[in-house]
Parts: C-alpha cells; sequence; structure tokens
C-alpha cells in the first residue's frame, strides 16, 4: 500500500512538472503567435510562422501535450475526437492576396505502448487547383482548416470523418467533408465512405463564392451531417463554382452503419432552447431606456410558409446597368475540369 501511495505521489510530482513546463512553452509560443497575427508583409508572415511551426513541433514532442488545453493560444485549432485517441493542431496564415498557408500536426494516442505519434501533413500549396479524388499522404496534403472529427467504426478500426474550411482565394471559400484513418501509425485521408448517387466517394469539396457563407455542421442527435446545397447564382454561371452560393435548401449526409449516404431536401431545425435574451424597451410613462429579460422564441422551420426568393435580372435597371452579369474575373477555369462534387443539378423551385 505504502508503494502504490508512493508512486501515486511521484506520478502527480511528474505530471505537475510536465504541466508548469508546458506553461512556460505556451507563453513563448503565444508571444511568437501574437507577434505573426500582427505581421504587415508576407515575407515576414512566412518567416514567423516557419518559428510557429517549429516551436509547436518541438512543444508536441512532449507526450503531456495531447491533453494540455493551451488556452492562450486562441488562433490555433486544438480539435479532439471525441475517443480521446486523436488530436488535431491546426492554424492558417493569409497573406496578402488571400491565399492560405496552413500547417496541421495529427496526433495520435496509442494507449497499448504508452506513445504519441506525431505527423505533420506538408501543405502543397495546390489546394486552388488540386481537388484529390483519392488517397492522400501526409506529404502530399491539399491544406485546410479541420474544426470537428467524428468518429465511426468501420470494421475493427475507427476512421474518422474531418469538417474543414478553407479560404481558397480572394473570390471563393470551400468546406470540406474529409475521411482520416491510421495504417499503424501513418494516417491517411481519403476513405470510401460517402456514398452519393454517383457511386461512393473518399472525400466531399464545396467550392462557393466568398460572398456568402455556407454551413456545414454535425448533429450527434440525427447522426448526420447537414449543410446548405450550393446552387450557380444564375443559370448561366453553372459549372462556374467561385459563383455558387447556398439556395435555402438543405442536403444531409446521415450515417448508415460505417458509411454517410446522402439524403437531398432535409429539413433543418433549430434546437429548442429555455435560454432567455436581453432586450431594451422604452418605458412609454417614465419615457425611460429600461432592461428587459425575455425567453428566446424557437422557431421550427417546418412550420413556417416557404419563401421565394428572387433574382434581380436587370430588367428594371437603369441605362447606365448592364441588363445580364458580366464576368470580371481572373478565373480561368473549365468548368469541365472541376472536382466538386454537388450543386451540379438544378434544384426544383419551392412556392
Amino acid at each position: 500500500m505504502k508503494l502504490i501511495l508512493l508512486f501515486s505521489i511521484l506520478s502527480f510530482a511528474v505530471i505537475g512538472q510536465e504541466m508548469n513546463q508546458l506553461q512556460g512553452i505556451e507563453n513563448s509560443l503565444s508571444v511568437t503567435l501574437d507577434s505573426l497575427r500582427s505581421a504587415s508583409s508576407d515575407s515576414l508572415k512566412i518567416e514567423l510562422n516557419k518559428r510557429l511551426k517549429n516551436q509547436v513541433k518541438e512543444c508536441l514532442a512532449d507526450k503531456a501535450a495531447f491533453s494540455y488545453p493551451f488556452q492562450k493560444l486562441k488562433s490555433i485549432g486544438f480539435v479532439d475526437s471525441p475517443d480521446k485517441l486523436v488530436r488535431i493542431v491546426n492554424w492558417n496564415v493569409e497573406l496578402s492576396d488571400q491565399t492560405q498557408k496552413y500547417v496541421c500536426f495529427i496526433l495520435k494516442n496509442s494507449p497499448k505502448n504508452n506513445q504519441i505519434e506525431v505527423t505533420e501533413l506538408i501543405d502543397t500549396e495546390q489546394n486552388s487547383v488540386f481537388r484529390p479524388e483519392g488517397i492522400i499522404e501526409a506529404s502530399n496534403w491539399y491544406g485546410a482548416l479541420y474544426y470537428k472529427i467524428i468518429p465511426i467504426q468501420k470494421g475493427t478500426k475507427t476512421v474518422y470523418t474531418l469538417l474543414g474550411w478553407d479560404g481558397n482565394n480572394s473570390i471563393s471559400n470551400i468546406k470540406i467533408i474529409e475521411s482520416l484513418f491510421f495504417t499503424g501509425k501513418t494516417p491517411k485521408l481519403g476513405s470510401p465512405i460517402f456514398k452519393i448517387s454517383e457511386g461512393t466517394l473518399k472525400r466531399m469539396i464545396f467550392e462557393h463564392t466568398k460572398k456568402s457563407t455556407m454551413s456545414l455542421r454535425y448533429e450527434a442527435e440525427n447522426k448526420r451531417i447537414i449543410f446548405d446545397h450550393l446552387s450557380p447564382e444564375v443559370p448561366s454561371l453553372k459549372g462556374y463554382y467561385s459563383f455558387y452560393a447556398p439556395d435555402l435548401s438543405y442536403d444531409a449526409f446521415i450515417l448508415d452503419g460505417n458509411k454517410w449516404v446522402l439524403k437531398e431536401d432535409v429539413i433543418g431545425l433549430n434546437k429548442a432552447t429555455d435560454s432567455k435574451s436581453t432586450i431594451y424597451v422604452m418605458n412609454q410613462k417614465s419615457g425611460k431606456v429600461e432592461k428587459k429579460s425575455i425567453k428566446a422564441k424557437w422557431i421550427n422551420p417546418s412550420n413556417e410558409a416557404p419563401q421565394k426568393v428572387t433574382i434581380d435580372n436587370g430588367s428594371n435597371s437603369s441605362k447606365n446597368e448592364p441588363n445580364s452579369l458580366e464576368l470580371k474575373t481572373n478565373d480561368k477555369r473549365n468548368p469541365n475540369d472541376m472536382k466538386a462534387t454537388l450543386g451540379k443539378r438544378k434544384r426544383r423551385n419551392k412556392h
């Protein structure tokens, strides 16, 4: 009993020492990160980003970094899987032309041998023209920010579904649904788990105009990934995904065994809530503004009347305005060569 107690005391002492060391390292990382975020030139950003990457890589060699919160590093993502076996450390640097540089480390916890394997994904900076369809090794990554990890069982192995974002360029953004698996200690991207009408794919890539925001989120209670359906802003832009935007309808991938199966035209529901909101109202008697707490009202969209959306084609425009949309962009891509997987079909209007 005394030996067990002594071992426990020593273990806590070692953990406490590691935490203190990581706190010091975190302070140093915070200084570099602040310098990076305030850098005014691309050359300085690139230099500071390399310095930060090396510091983070050295820090992650400490096994305690797998569970350390790193609360001071606000603009670096530390995304943990629900099974506590994977951590993704991820950040981006936006350059003056609005292109992005990404850094990503994947940490794999191996409880059997008490080891944490750290793998860096190398951003090949081909994301603006490269639409991968196969398995991706750590050395030829396309670059993205991952913000959600969803584990699913596939036989005796676990495949992790990742939700991600890519700032792409000055014209468009990209949302990604990716699949992560491990071959031994080695992480790889691209497992065939996404079933759509055209077949089973290894990942989903959605490009849309930077003028709009595409929602892509996981609903654990419904076991589905729900997202905005994208359509061209006007019919003449079909195939030019830089000009696609949400069209007020939703699609979802529903978990069916170990596959995500696409279901179109699903209903997105807001969660019922008991939370309260604060509003300010005028007291009609005193003429003073008073603070009032009210219960937030939940609106079920399935009970709301459908909305009709129209696009102004310029028919009522002045003489100085064109009657058709004129493309003024440096986007020279052939739409037939694009690999975006959804948004190609024409959706029926709902009235």
